[in-house]
């Protein structure tokens, strides 16, 4: 078992500024085992890639990773995992991970981390929150795979619990609160998980999406069998994932993401590097 003594206690906090036509990591705080590769250009200097890198490897019992992301006006960030994360086994305390992203006056953050894996009876909990200022643009999504499938586990006892809002101008344009126990009805029941181990959401915030835009997405689907849903509310597009899949996952939102940065940055889709490694 992990010891509360023994657990992780890191944070990561990062600026981007908008210097002439070049998005810089202009500052960079951390404390603990949360980090960041140095800023990448794959696209020229208008949009600044970064890998955030948890050297542990996954979040055990205890452990409390806290990331913070700031751009200032007119700055475009691109911001992705090297591999899938990891919430492993607790018979103890719980572990967490907290997201604070906020976005000055015409800022684009693009946060496309790679799927996370909750071990079975692993205690995980989770709060992003998005704060946009006027013209301000977030593309970002979250894929939860309930155990580790590969290796024959189920998702039999724990919890993972999931909250999310965005923010506009002091106007909240979407929360969302979700609970998953491992010994929940919820997750074979059609109304919840429907016996799927892999849930997912995408969510594009800060810009209203129009009919065109919207039919252009939902003629987009996953690979046969998987589950798929998109939602339009002012400001915001949310679509959902369910299935089997990560990697199905993965590619249903990676040929949303295609389609809507360059309708909403004018910017052709260029997928981060550590993709193909």
């Amino acid at each position: 078992m992990v010891t509360v003594e023994a657990a992780w206690q890191a944070r990561l906090a990062l600026e981007y500024t908008r210097q002439g036509g070049r998005t810089a990591l202009s500052g960079r705080e951390h404390s603990g085992p949360l980090l960041v590769q140095k800023a990448l250009y794959p696209e020229g200097e208008a949009v600044c890639h970064s890998i955030i890198v948890h050297p542990p490897g996954g979040i055990a019992a205890g452990d409390a990773l806290k990331l913070e992301l700031r751009l200032g006006e007119g700055a475009a960030a691109l911001l992705t995992t090297p591999g899938a994360g990891k919430w492993y086994k607790s018979t103890g305390p719980k572990a967490s991970l907290v997201q604070h992203f906020d976005l000055g006056r015409g800022a684009v953050l693009e946060w496309l981390p790679q799927p996370a894996i909750v071990f079975d009876a692993a205690r995980a909990e989770t709060k992003t929150e998005v704060r946009l200022h006027q013209e301000g643009l977030y593309l970002g999504w979250e894929m939860s795979c309930m155990g580790r499938t590969a290796s024959g586990e189920r998702f039999n006892s724990g919890e993972l619990r999931q909250r999310t809002e965005v923010w506009q101008q002091g106007r909240r344009l979407w929360c969302e609160y979700a609970r998953l126990a491992g010994d929940d009805a919820m997750l074979a029941s059609a109304a919840g998980l429907a016996g799927c181990t892999v849930s997912a959401t995408f969510i594009a915030a800060g810009k209203d999406i129009g009919k065109e835009l919207l039919d252009d997405c939902r003629n987009i689907a996953p690979e046969a069998g998987e589950h798929s849903g998109i939602t339009v509310l002012p400001r915001i597009l949310l679509a959902r994932y369910l299935g089997h899949s990560s990697e199905a996952a993965m590619q249903y939102f990676i040929a949303l993401w295609s389609l809507l940065r360059p309708a909403l940055t004018g910017r052709t889709a260029v997928l981060p590097r550590i993709w193909a490694t």
